[in-house]
């Protein structure tokens, strides 16, 4: 296929279904941007573009090499969903961590101010103590002999590198290589819209084609992240920074369930093990030539039905069916692999014989699970 297709296929997929999921999943890293902005000092748009910009390069490049590397190599480099999952873990826990370090810093900053100055005489040398310049209540820690107060806002005291950079104001906003790196890590949380096209830049069987994909997805999703930065940044250097970094400290949280979710590592608290009219109503059907049928719908509120049965022992086939479904249940992971469904439409999936006991399936997201419980035949 032609690349400007498939580049416009991508581009397409990015503009109309891949903006939320993948901002609900890799929208956290943005944390990154600002966590070492300690200050509550004002930062305009123009030094917000800077770091923000850095990290839609960093994307759009480290998609484009992914999209090139599948296209050429094919599955063989493909992250599997036992993988993902992990690596969903790890990138929610770090943003956890960006989140939690943003909201202490925010804490000290707001407290510093509070210390006394001692005023200085004409002559440089400082009053008695009753001369000093009351500056409100003092809830930050006592800085340490020979450092200035202003060391207790965040700033580097003399003599010591401060680990960011800083700017005019006093607001310190990391190095473009940094926020590159953030933007190029989101290729290891992949949402489920990225993940089918993963699947698409490998059937192309072409560096070019992969490519293709793959870029035009992350040029049609970036302005959303481009929006998302901007306002973190801004909300960052404002009053509403707590609500920033609480914001992000739940979308860490929701990554790594997703992740957990994904890779079967949580508890299932349903009916899956028990009996139930769900799990009668997807029983499968066996046909003629002794394969067994069902059928699931995946909608955008999960799969229906959630819990279906079959017999162990026996090839079963399951039609997946979709009705303008645009949501995360269009990639699925099942029986270690990934599975893309059309927008509207029918794929089967076809599975051996196997014993008894349960066979757990989710969405590319981890979001939305399904069962089909595997019983001994009488």
């Amino acid at each position: 296929m032609n690349p400007a297709a498939l580049f416009a296929g991508g581009l397409a997929a990015g503009l109309a279904a891949g903006t939320a999921s993948c901002a609900a999943v890799q929208g956290g890293l943005l944390i990154g941007l600002v966590s070492g902005n300690a200050s509550g000092n004002a930062a305009g748009p123009s030094r917000a573009l800077p770091p923000v910009a850095a990290f839609l390069t960093g994307r759009l490049a480290a998609h484009t090499a992914l999209g090139a590397l599948l296209g050429l190599a094919g599955a063989a480099v493909q992250v599997g969903p036992g993988t993902r999952a992990a690596l969903l873990v790890a990138a929610g826990t770090v943003v956890v961590v960006l989140a939690v370090r943003m909201l202490r810093r925010r804490h000290e900053a707001g407290c510093a101010p509070a210390r006394k100055v001692p005023a200085r005489t004409p002559g440089g040398r400082p009053p008695p103590d009753h001369a000093s310049v009351g500056i409100g209540h003092d809830c930050a820690p006592r800085a340490a002999p020979g450092r200035a107060a202003s060391a207790a806002c965040g700033t580097a005291s003399p003599g010591t590198a401060a680990p960011l950079k800083s700017t005019r104001g006093g607001t310190r906003s990391p190095t473009l290589v940094r926020a590159a790196g953030l933007g190029a890590a989101t290729i290891f949380v992949p949402c489920g819209v990225t993940v089918g096209m993963e699947v698409v830049a490998v059937s192309m069987g072409s560096a070019s084609g992969g490519a293709a994909v793959l870029a035009g997805l992350a040029l049609g999703t970036a302005p959303a992240f481009a929006a998302l930065g901007l306002l973190v940044r801004t909300l960052a250097s404002t009053r509403l920074a707590a609500l920033a970094g609480i914001a992000a400290l739940a979308a860490g949280l929701f990554t790594v369930g997703s992740g957990l979710r994904l890779g079967g590592w949580l508890p299932d608290f349903s009916q899956a093990q028990f009996g139930s009219p769900a799990a009668a109503a997807g029983r499968a059907l066996t046909g003629t030539d002794g394969v067994q049928r069902l059928t699931v719908w995946a909608t955008a509120e999960g799969f229906r039905p959630g819990i279906a049965v079959a017999a162990a022992g026996r090839p079963v086939e399951i039609a997946f069916r979709t009705r303008d479904n645009r949501g995360c249940t269009r990639t699925l992971a099942i029986d270690d692999r990934d599975v893309v469904l059309p927008v509207t439409g029918e794929r089967v999936v076809r599975l051996a014989a196997r014993p008894e006991g349960r066979l757990r399936y989710a969405c590319g997201m981890g979001m939305y699970v399904g069962f089909v419980r595997f019983e001994r035949v009488p």
